[in-house]
């Protein structure tokens, strides 16, 4: 991002080097350590229905805040990705066998938790011909039996190699909010997503809406990694191209010295420069701040979301 031209882009944060493995964040992105009652009785339903979640394989930085709120972002049809993308800390290797009663303890989890919205994701399933799309399906159905009230976000895989079917698969179990990460911009994917494709994952939006124009689909990036501010704006008129409600941008921050590095930390006042440009592009919605996560106040946004589509169609509240 060296020819970034956006507000107060002099910082003193010192962007990746050899000898700097995991530079020190700077205190906009600094959260305190997770803990206190609500905290732990979510850590206890989660762990009694023996769920994962995102929240710890991914090592999110909001957990604290999110776990004590009683929300968690599970993560279903296992621990191990078949993936191996350098920016994120799930493990890659040979996925054990789908459990077919992981869809029920999500749902009982979900009841219990009292959610009124809730995310699911996945790690990538290469070796399934469906790449759990059934599997996806069913966790939504039975969230829709255990808590009817509840509004469901789903933040899948890229299905690259998978049946031509299964994106069909889970549109139909009618997820409200369908989401999937295009995660940069697409000059870095070689080096951070290099089993996934750019284009695929941004067609894998856009037929989200040829199946359910009414779905609202999201999609997220990092920044940080080493793009330039044309290369996010292109993203985002792709996005667009593809008909997506919801942008979220959020600071990437590195797992280990073995993950790619950071090239920099991106101020909050670019995060809002960001912002208004993707208003002005016409998303719905946007969050673009650096603690910015896919299921980060996913549930405010998502009433949010909404009400910006009511507002748009002339409808009001």
């Amino acid at each position: 991002m060296r020819d970034l031209k956006l507000p107060d882009q002099r910082h003193p944060e010192k962007a990746h080097r050899p000898d700097n493995a995991q530079p020190n964040k700077p205190s906009w992105i600094r959260v305190k350590a997770p803990g206190g009652k609500g905290y732990n009785d979510t850590h206890k339903i989660l762990r009694d229905n023996k769920l994962s979640t995102v929240c710890e394989e991914a090592g999110c930085p909001n957990v604290g805040e999110c776990w004590s709120a009683g929300h968690a972002t599970m993560m279903i049809m296992g621990e191990i990705c078949t993936r191996g993308c350098t920016f994120c800390n799930v493990a890659t290797g040979r996925p054990n066998a789908l459990d077919a009663f992981e869809p029920g303890r999500v749902a009982d989890a979900v009841k219990k938790l009292g959610l009124k919205h809730v995310v699911i994701t996945s790690v990538d399933r290469d070796d399934l011909e469906d790449g759990g799309a059934e599997h996806f399906a069913m966790t939504i159905r039975a969230i829709r039996r255990h808590a009817p009230d509840t509004t469901i976000e789903i933040l899948t895989p890229d299905f690259l190699k998978c049946t031509d079917d299964a994106l069909e698969v889970v549109v139909a179990a009618r997820p409200d909010v369908f989401n999937h990460n295009l995660e940069t911009v697409p000059g870095l994917y070689p080096s951070v997503r290099p089993g996934a494709r750019y284009f695929h994952s941004l067609r894998l939006l856009q037929r989200v809406k040829e199946i359910d124009p009414a779905m609202f689909t999201k999609s997220g990036i990092m920044v940080g990694l080493g793009e330039d501010r044309q290369g996010v704006m292109q993203v985002m008129d792709d996005m667009r191209a593809a008909d997506v409600d919801f942008l979220t941008i959020g600071q990437y921050l590195q797992p280990t010295p073995k993950h790619h590095a950071v090239d920099r930390f991106v101020t909050p006042e670019e995060f809002k420069a960001y912002e208004g440009a993707a208003y002005g592009k016409g998303f719905l919605m946007v969050s673009a701040t650096p603690l910015t996560r896919s299921s980060y106040h996913a549930g405010d946004d998502f009433a949010r979301l909404r009400q910006a589509r009511l507002d748009k169609l002339g409808h009001g509240t």
